[in-house]
């Protein structure tokens, strides 16, 4: 097989199945449905519901993860005048609603998310959020108090499709590949700070929209850049706080490197046996010849 097919291959290994993303929308339009039938008099379209987290952005993977979903709470819910922690109690309204439906379901409340836990594969992040202006959400923060913290999701989503639209595609494959790395090797690194980096990575890539017959050079050359940036931060679009790259995750992205570049070698000698070996260091079983 060649470079292409064989990336091509664990893309679609780790995708998720049909089965999976039904699963998935079954689970979060019901979360989401029992609360609207609490908060409104209409009926439950989907339309006060949002999509965040890879599941917004289109950057899932196989094993299953969780679904992180805004709600969107009615306005007459943002209070500002209160002498207590309001936005505590709102956290707790959610979840006891939600404990209604599903009461074997282990429901916590996690700093401004609701964790609905299912027994299999998925388990649903609700942040219960108000939509006050265009695009952007005020959602609610427990700590020190309680206060609300404003947030524009959205801005995210245009961040990773405009660089995927320009790369043809490779922006996302980019991602997913590297969070099968960040799962198999379990690296302790942010979804988030992948997604970030190969952004930025591939604004000026020489072969940033070059077909997957490139992905061997794309993801040994990520590697380095992401290295290089260990320790750094930055400001996303949207976002009013930086977001910090860490670097705990540093040794093993050097040690995935150094793997890539010996694969890349493998690969101009013709030793597809090799450089599968080295490959399966970084992405595990679902790389294959």
């Amino acid at each position: 097989m060649s470079v292409a097919s064989r990336f091509d291959q664990l893309l679609l290994n780790i995708r998720l199945t049909s089965e999976q993303l039904e699963d998935a929308r079954t689970k979060y339009d019901g979360v989401c449905k029992k609360l609207h039938d609490h908060y409104y008099t209409s009926e439950y379209t989907g339309s006060t519901k949002l999509l965040i987290g890879s599941y917004g952005k289109k950057t899932n993977i196989r094993p299953a993860r969780d679904v992180d979903v805004i709600f969107k709470l009615p306005p007459d819910k943002y209070k500002t005048d209160s002498n207590y922690n309001y936005q505590s109690y709102l956290l707790q309204e959610v979840r006891d609603i939600l404990q209604e439906k599903y009461p074997s379901s282990d429901i916590r409340g996690d700093g401004p998310v609701v964790v609905v836990n299912f027994s299999n594969d998925h388990f649903i992040e609700v942040v219960p959020a108000i939509e006050l202006t265009s695009n952007k959400f005020y959602i609610p923060i427990t700590t020190d108090g309680g206060y609300w913290k404003l947030d524009d999701p959205r801005a995210l989503f245009k961040f990773i499709d405009d660089s995927d639209s320009s790369t043809n595609g490779n922006t996302r494959n980019l991602i997913r590949m590297i969070k099968r790395w960040q799962a198999v090797c379990s690296v302790p690194i942010k979804s988030m700070v992948i997604e970030i980096r190969a952004v930025l990575f591939l604004i000026d890539y020489e072969n940033k929209d070059k077909s997957s017959m490139y992905y061997d050079w794309m993801v040994r050359d990520y590697f380095k850049q992401l290295i290089e940036k260990a320790g750094n931060e930055y400001k996303l679009p949207g976002l009013t706080e930086k977001i910090p790259y860490g670097d705990a995750w540093k040794s093993k992205a050097e040690s995935a490197y150094s793997r890539a570049v010996k694969a890349c070698e493998y690969e101009s000698d013709k030793n597809e046996e090799l450089a599968t070996e080295e490959w399966k260091k970084i992405f595990g079983e679902d790389y294959w010849y």
